[in-house]
């Protein structure tokens, strides 16, 4: 009787506390009476087939060498990985818009081979791996704050939270009107107004305050007669436009 050869466990990497289940192929499985990982002793195993065998995987670190012992020998060795389990420090930025589609770097340890990441219960809707300690992602769609995880073959990471902001809402001008020139103070009142980082009249950029999150006074630009939309832009995305009204001076 010939001793039994290993060709490969699959998946040949898995989180070092182990429990998780691998298949070992080859062949002369009959009868085996011992399936290591190292020096561990495998926490269980059934021998499918001659060829097949299912293992529990013990706790362990590093590299380490699997066989298989039945009564005509020991086989020869494949290599099994126990990769570090992944972990997670930061996101940023940490918020952006409930319609998804920020591109956000999150940075940890242990973060090759990941083969998942998820805002909440939602998978990212793309996700480069850049390096063992960053991956760049794309929000998916979502609302309020969530838990943003990320899955490799060591295990799943700690979560960081990542905050959907709605997008931002304007329900009046005051005034509605005012000259051509610059500096005509106007109060833009609506809501979600807290995180404004831009305020524009049509395509013009104006100078602004904010002053809560229903509040913010902005400087009209100078521009032409006629009506001008008006909008704000906060990490949630940009608000409705309302007009504003350019009227011409008087002549005489």
């Amino acid at each position: 009787m010939a001793p039994p050869v290993l060709t490969s466990v699959v998946p040949n990497t898995g989180p070092a506390a182990g429990t998780n289940p691998v298949t070992l192929n080859g062949s002369q499985f009959t009868g085996a009476t011992a399936v290591t990982f190292g020096s561990a002793a495998a926490l269980s195993y059934t021998v499918n087939t001659p060829s097949t065998i299912t293992a529990t995987v013990p706790p362990g670190t590093g590299t380490v060498n699997v066989t298989v012992r039945t009564p005509a020998g020991l086989s020869n060795t494949v290599a099994y990985t126990y990769a570090p389990t992944p972990t997670l420090t930061a996101i940023a930025p940490n918020q952006g818009p409930a319609s998804g589609g920020t591109s956000v770097v999150l940075t940890g340890t242990g973060l090759t081979g990941t083969t998942a990441v998820t805002f909440g219960s939602t998978p990212a809707t793309s996700y480069t791996v850049n390096s063992a300690t960053q991956i760049t992602a794309v929000t998916p769609p979502g609302s309020g704050s969530v838990a943003c995880t990320v899955t490799g073959p060591g295990g799943t990471s700690n979560s960081v939270i990542y905050t959907y902001l709605a997008a931002p809402a304007l329900t009046a001008l005051s005034p509605a009107q005012g000259p051509t020139g610059a500096g005509a103070a106007v109060t833009l009142t609506g809501t979600g107004l807290t995180t404004t980082f831009a305020v524009h009249f049509g395509t013009a950029p104006a100078a602004f305050t904010v002053v809560s999150d229903t509040t913010v006074i902005a400087i009209a630009p100078a521009g032409p007669v006629g009506p001008v939309p008006v909008s704000v832009t906060t990490p949630g995305g940009t608000s409705n436009a309302l007009a504003y009204q350019r009227v011409a001076p008087p002549a005489i």
